[in-house]
């Protein structure tokens, strides 16, 4: 009986994960494409602006606490959001968001430097950003499982394990942090350095 409980807990939580993955992937396409969408004016002024980071990007300290800060408050807003019972639509919401952005990123890159744009997505999107993406799927994911089993508890009085799964959701959090620690100290640091070291 337990192996079959555990057996539809764990299809559940599959699915949630290829749902939330079939979500990135979407959005990441409709952020690609969606360069070639907009308006000629708006473009120009994309493209001018991705220039003009890549020209006056810097590394050290503070660029890195600046990574490291925004990076740390969109992973905390959306486990926090994952205690609350409307932070389900809000955090699919900012996933998606994220995703897409992940995607207008790599396709901005291509249209405003050609194929410069392929190292400089290697070495400043994919590898960083890419991470990060991962990262927000397997905390999206548990903040959408905790705040689903907090609704059944409130209102179909569905027993939970409060204090095992607010460990185990804790646990997870400093997991995303941890791993976030790193990809800030590569996009701070290291990034920048190659970017100059192929004169991007």
């Amino acid at each position: 009986m337990k192996k079959k409980i555990f057996k539809i807990q764990n299809n559940k939580q599959k699915l949630l994960y290829y749902i939330l993955i079939g979500l990135a992937v979407i959005s990441i396409i409709i952020g690609i494409l969606f360069i070639f969408i907009i308006d000629k004016d708006s473009t120009l002024y994309i493209t001018k602006s991705i220039k003009s980071y890549y020209e006056s990007k810097l590394d050290g300290i503070k660029p890195f606490f600046k990574i490291l800060f925004n990076n740390y408050i969109y992973l905390i807003i959306i486990w926090i959001l994952g205690i609350s019972l409307i932070g389900l639509p809000i955090v699919l919401l900012m996933f998606i968001f994220k995703a897409f952005i992940y995607g207008f990123s790599i396709s901005s890159i291509f249209y405003s430097f050609g194929s410069k744009g392929i190292i400089i997505t290697m070495i400043d999107i994919l590898l960083n950003k890419g991470l990060y993406i991962i990262i927000l799927i397997l905390l999206t994911r548990y903040s959408v499982s905790f705040s689903i089993k907090l609704f059944k508890y409130l209102f179909l009085k569905v027993p939970i394990n409060f204090k095992v799964s607010m460990h185990k959701y804790i646990k997870i959090l400093f997991i995303s942090l941890l791993v976030t620690l790193f990809i800030s100290v590569y996009e701070g640091f290291i990034a920048n350095y190659l970017l100059n070291f192929f004169n991007i």
